[in-house]
């Protein structure tokens, strides 16, 4: 008879061990766990087109942008390599300064190109106007600034743009060479719930 207990034992120390593991697992918090889309509100996904126009001032009394840091050799390369500019510029919706304030592009660009003017551009356009107001959309990307036409990701977004994605296709209006004042042409495609 002490033979047939041994296992028994062995089959109740089992179970025993096998529904401890299954309530210790049970009671396991995960960091992470996957959600419904529509549980957070997501609907159908649908693509938004935003024209408007970003004044780079680096000029005069209230500039929009400054320079905040720079290398030693900064100033004798010919790409300002080096160079880094905090910025709050206006986005309207006209080329003229005096046109109706949509929002703001606020960040930082760095030159980072030793062979031309080329910006890593780390910025938000923060929207004040409409259905936006409230809402972000976050870029990350090369500006080659003297290309006809330069496109930068959008990366995310916040507001209306959660889960944002799409490109900002950028055009110079006009520049200022000796004052390095700017106005800039955006064209956003973004898609966003």
């Amino acid at each position: 008879m002490a033979k047939s207990t041994f296992p028994s034992l062995i089959s109740v120390f089992l179970t025993l061990l096998f529904f401890t593991t299954v309530a210790v697992a049970k009671n396991h918090h995960s960091f992470s766990r996957t959600l419904s889309p529509q549980k957070l509100g997501l609907k159908k996904e649908k693509l938004s087109h935003l024209h408007f126009y970003f004044h780079d001032i680096v000029s005069g009394r209230n500039p929009t942008a400054i320079r905040v840091a720079e290398a030693n050799t900064t100033n004798t390369s010919r790409s300002l390599f080096g160079s880094v500019f905090m910025m709050d510029d206006p986005l309207t919706t006209g080329p003229e300064q005096i046109s109706k304030l949509v929002g703001r592009a606020q960040g930082i660009y760095a030159s980072a190109s030793q062979s031309e003017l080329g910006f890593l551009m780390v910025l938000n356009y923060v929207f004040l106007e409409g259905k936006y107001n409230g809402s972000t959309l976050s870029i990350l990307g090369h500006n080659a600034v003297f290309s006809g036409m330069r496109e930068m990701p959008i990366v995310g977004g916040s507001g209306l743009f959660r889960f944002a994605r799409g490109y900002a296709q950028a055009r110079t209006h006009e520049v200022d060479l000796k004052s390095g004042d700017a106005v800039v042409e955006y064209n956003v495609y973004v898609l966003h719930y």
